[in-house]
């Protein structure tokens, strides 16, 4: 594993989980946090419950900022409903978000720069926007130059993930249509997110 790669996984060791369900991660062979300290447990405040939650549902879209996710949470207040579903909604609709679910992509990292490099195109677009909010509806396929890259194909055929019901796909094809936003349960997160205490934590 790369330095870079390795870097992409800190986040597990410090949150104490295999956030995206990978043989890789190195909580599968040390559950302990990093550094000196790691094996220390302490009983985390409310606050402290709170910012992991947070880190985690963030960290889980990858390199989403905090300013950007801040946003995205002023968007779920403002909007009718549950704001925590809300919140689960706008993720869910980013388009690097898509592309991962549609398993085009081994990774959330992968499908960010998979966009940002032009190889997706929205209803016959090309969007280079990773978080280009997806409407229902919507068709998102590989553009015909980028449907020979040898990461695609090798997504496709993984076991490590399901397509999710909320998204269609044809692999044959590399082209699938986003069906309908989700709900926090239609959603397969590897580990238990807990939207409503990021709610909280940013509503303190």
């Amino acid at each position: 594993m790369t330095k870079r790669l390795e870097s992409k996984y800190k986040i597990n060791r410090r949150l104490g989980v295999n956030l995206w369900g990978r043989p890789k991660s190195p909580v599968n062979r040390r559950e302990y946090g990093p550094g000196q300290h790691g094996q220390r447990r302490k009983k985390p405040s409310d606050y402290g419950i709170q910012l992991a939650a947070k880190q985690k549902l963030k960290g889980y879209y990858g390199n989403i900022s905090e300013r950007h996710f801040r946003k995205l949470y002023q968007e779920a207040v403002r909007r009718k409903g549950d704001t925590s579903e809300n919140l689960i909604g706008l993720l869910e609709r980013r388009l690097d978000a898509i592309v991962y679910r549609m398993k085009l992509v081994p990774t959330v990292f992968a499908a960010r720069q998979l966009v940002n490099h032009g190889h997706v195109l929205v209803n016959g677009k090309r969007v280079n926007i990773p978080s280009y909010q997806v409407r229902d509806g919507d068709e998102i396929e590989i553009r015909a130059k980028s449907k020979d890259m040898g990461f695609i194909l090798e997504a496709i055929q993984s076991n490590e993930r399901d397509v999710p019901e909320y998204i269609e796909i044809d692999h044959k094809h590399l082209k699938g249509k986003f069906v309908r936003t989700p709900t926090l349960s239609d959603v397969p997160y590897p580990v238990t997110m807990e939207p409503h205490l990021v709610i909280e934590f940013y509503s303190r």
